[in-house]
């Protein structure tokens, strides 16, 4: 693990104690991603999905791409949607992508501090951004993933089972088909629990603007494990050694979704909760096979 990871993994993990000051210390200790290793010949595009900061996303083009669709991927940073935290998180990882031919659409979205349910409905714009982007010529809809990372995860499970949020909810009755593939990188995958468990300094909490019981219709509308079946194949990938986002989350979402007869896989991988970050590391060569399905 490098200096950088470690220090950052400290910082995260003291987040109950000071999340007023995360964002800014792990700005001051620098990314817990590496630097990209960009191929030559990638392209890279910022485009707005939406009128609002920071509603924009990156495109990375594969070097050589050609002119015909190319197998695509949603990517969504973490940060348990808090304020300081970016799609440059998943710079590394795009790239890394790209490279291996990958058309990459690396988003941005309103934090929590935002009113309800803007985090969520940026989501979905940017999901349908694929659909109007400058890249939308070659999106494959059949081979289209969202992926996200820890907060962001729990996104990309969510865009997945968009079809069963409840009328008149954020991204309810959404007009493109759904992805072929959601994938959760230590993912907050099951909002109710991550509230009781008091996740990330009270995160969820923050997202939704209160308690399971508090604002019952939110939780309904925005928690993965209570919008099941989707109908989605997903995977999950997740490390017991995770100490910000405990494995249970991805277990109590892999046991929902398979009983409801989705087709949900958890893999379990080692390293700590910044591995899904690392093309070098396991974790994200987990993620490339599972990308794979795509092919």
């Amino acid at each position: 693990m490098s200096m950088t990871r470690r220090r950052a993994l400290g910082v995260f993990g003291a987040v109950g104690a000071s999340i007023a000051g995360l964002g800014a210390t792990v700005r001051s200790l620098g990314s817990p991603a590496p630097r990209p290793k960009i191929a030559a010949g990638t392209g890279r595009s910022i485009e707005a999905y939406g009128p609002l900061a920071p509603q924009s996303g990156e495109w990375w083009v594969p070097p050589g791409a050609g002119a015909g669709l190319l197998r695509t991927v949603v990517l969504i940073h973490g940060g348990y949607w808090r304020d300081g935290f970016g799609p440059k998180l998943e710079d590394a990882v795009a790239a890394d992508l790209a490279a291996r031919g990958f058309l990459v659409w690396n988003v941005d979205y309103r934090p929590s501090s935002a009113p309800w349910p803007s985090t969520l409905g940026d989501a979905a714009l940017a999901f349908d951004h694929t659909a109007k982007g400058q890249y939308a010529g070659r999106v494959d809809r059949d081979r289209l993933a969202v992926v996200g990372h820890s907060a962001g995860g729990h996104l990309a499970l969510w865009l997945a089972s968009r079809g069963r949020v409840p009328a008149g909810g954020p991204g309810s009755a959404p007009t493109l088909p759904p992805p072929t593939l959601a994938i959760g990188q230590a993912p907050v995958a099951g909002l109710a629990e991550g509230a009781l468990l008091g996740l990330g300094g009270g995160a969820v909490q923050a997202l939704l603007g209160g308690s399971p019981t508090d604002v019952p219709q939110r939780y309904a509308a925005a928690d993965p494990i209570s919008l099941l079946p989707t109908g989605v194949r997903s995977m999950l990938l997740h490390s017991e050694a995770d100490q910000l986002v405990p494995i249970s989350q991805s277990e109590g979402y892999a046991t929902a979704a398979s009983a409801a007869g989705d087709d949900c896989r958890l893999v379990r991988v080692p390293g700590d909760h910044f591995a899904h970050l690392d093309p070098a590391t396991p974790a994200v060569a987990a993620l490339r096979e599972a990308l794979g399905a795509l092919s």
